[in-house]
């Protein structure tokens, strides 16, 4: 009768969301009087999963699994589901938990409710509030199926520390061949940056910086703030920067805590991807720019002027506080 939660990890560290899904899950588990199995495939140190509630930990260890398959995660998730009797599973909505929470809602016969963004508005019946229309709008939804998924939003609950002992448990799911009908040719990761998916603050620009050659003083700014870098869809399709770092409604999807968008007007299909991002600032020559309507703070100026005073002024600001 467990809650159970996917956790995800990369190079035997588990990521930020498997710690916040972890932390949703014991909010769930605690108003339904049951607790918190957390599946770890290829994972880190379990007792880490623990301190945000999880009473018991499946560790899957198998090398087939060391790059991520749909069909074969999926297929792991909901063995586990079953075997634990679990009514609730819960994923994050990272790209690779989004391609794999149909396949889990299938294989379990169960309903599913992604981009939730709060604690169930009740367990019984089971109602969540997940975000619409790209983040403009919000529903509550019941979930009437015997087994619940839900994908929980980035940074939607934050990571609530809730100590467990976490007992760990291997767990050997039975796989076939047809669990792995896609193959993984060659995984190609950029080193030493942010990643757009684990970022808490994204710099994003756009044609405004006016060619490549500019992006120097938005990587700087980027690296003084921990931050990673994304651009808009006309400067990756010219070629400006990778399309990697696309953010956008046909882009990457951003959820950070504060979004600097930097000489990009605010196209809707802008705005759609990054709507779920708590703080927005804009920077901008154009006062009538439609990204000033969607901002929390904008500054009417140019970026070649302001960003480097900006760096200087965070660099100082940086060296006093070290």
């Amino acid at each position: 009768m467990s809650v159970l939660v996917y956790t995800e990890s990369e190079n035997g560290s588990f990521k930020k969301t498997a710690l916040e899904v972890v932390s949703y899950a014991k909010a769930i588990a605690e108003s339904m009087g049951t607790s918190v199995t957390a599946v770890s495939v290829n994972g880190g140190d379990a007792s880490q999963l623990g301190t945000y509630g999880a009473d018991k930990v499946l560790e899957v260890s198998n090398d087939k699994l060391n790059n991520f398959n749909a069909e074969a995660y999926a297929d792991v998730i909901a063995q586990a589901a079953k075997a634990e009797g679990s009514q609730v599973v819960v994923l994050s909505q990272s790209a690779n938990a989004k391609f794999m929470a149909p396949l889990v809602a299938v294989n379990l016969e169960a309903g599913y409710v992604p981009n939730v963004v709060s604690a169930p508005e009740s367990t019984s019946p089971f109602k969540v509030k997940h975000s619409v229309f790209t983040n403009k709008a919000f529903s509550v939804t019941e979930i009437s199926t015997a087994i619940k998924v839900v994908g929980l939003g980035k940074n939607a609950f934050g990571l609530k520390e809730n100590s467990s002992a976490a007992a760990a448990e291997a767990f050997s799911p039975s796989l076939s061949d047809d669990d792995f009908s896609t193959k993984v040719v060659s995984v190609d990761k950029a080193t030493d940056k942010v990643t757009i998916a684990d970022a808490e603050i994204v710099v994003s620009a756009g044609r405004g910086l006016k060619g490549p050659e500019n992006w120097g003083m938005i990587e700087e700014l980027a690296d003084i703030l921990g931050a990673a870098t994304a651009c808009s869809k006309p400067v990756s399709d010219m070629g400006w920067r990778p399309h990697g770092e696309h953010v956008g409604q046909t882009g990457k999807p951003v959820a950070s805590n504060l979004y600097i968008a930097i000489g990009i007007s605010g196209a809707i299909q802008h705005l759609a991807g990054i709507n779920a991002s708590k703080t927005k600032v804009v920077i901008n020559t154009d006062p009538e720019a439609p990204f000033f309507k969607a901002a929390d703070y904008g500054i009417v100026g140019d970026a070649f002027e302001i960003i480097p005073q900006l760096n200087e002024k965070l660099k100082v600001f940086k060296a006093q506080n070290a």
